[in-house]
């Protein structure tokens, strides 16, 4: 049984969190993303994640997710622009350190991160695109509200395509 957190912050993406972005460029924790990025691309991820988090026309936000009260770093959520179906919206993605997963804290930032979104007002919907193959993600979308659309190809990272499964969410 999945035990859910009491509580927990987002918190914007900083400089201070390239640590974190290297935690999560494990083999294990980027199987369902197509594998470790190299130091470059990290780089470059940490620049896209602060620029975005720090822009006042709020196209998106990284955030680092802290279990409280312990103040424990256990991964990171965001959401960003995207078009689906034709139609502006949000796309969500997170990552949860090997550690902390089973226990609802995707869960639980999802739907913290959910009420991010809405509050920004500036799309109707939010949407997570998980790889058919990724059980653990495709729940996290189920128990956070979301609504199964189908599934669908994705290229991610440029050049690899996938199949996943597309949730949909009203904001």
């Amino acid at each position: 049984m999945s035990m859910t957190p009491t509580a927990l912050r987002l918190t914007p993406w900083s400089d201070d969190d390239a640590g974190l972005l290297a935690l999560m460029n494990t083999p294990e924790l980027t199987a369902h993303l197509g594998g470790p990025e190299s130091e470059q691309r990290l780089a470059a991820r940490q620049e896209r994640y602060v620029k975005l988090s720090a822009d006042a026309t709020r196209p998106g936000a990284m955030f680092r997710i802290t279990l409280l009260p312990e103040e424990i770093t256990a991964g990171a959520i965001g959401f960003w622009e995207t078009s689906v179906d034709g139609e502006p919206a949000y796309e969500t993605g997170w990552t949860v350190l090997d550690g902390f997963q089973g226990r609802g804290v995707a869960t639980a930032a999802t739907r913290a991160l959910v009420e991010q979104a809405r509050a920004e007002g500036r799309f109707r919907r939010l949407h997570a695109f998980p790889s058919t193959g990724n059980a653990p993600s495709n729940a996290v979308c189920r128990k956070a509200g979301f609504t199964l659309r189908g599934e669908t190809d994705f290229e991610y990272p440029p050049g690899r395509h996938m199949r996943c499964n597309d949730w949909g969410l009203d904001l």
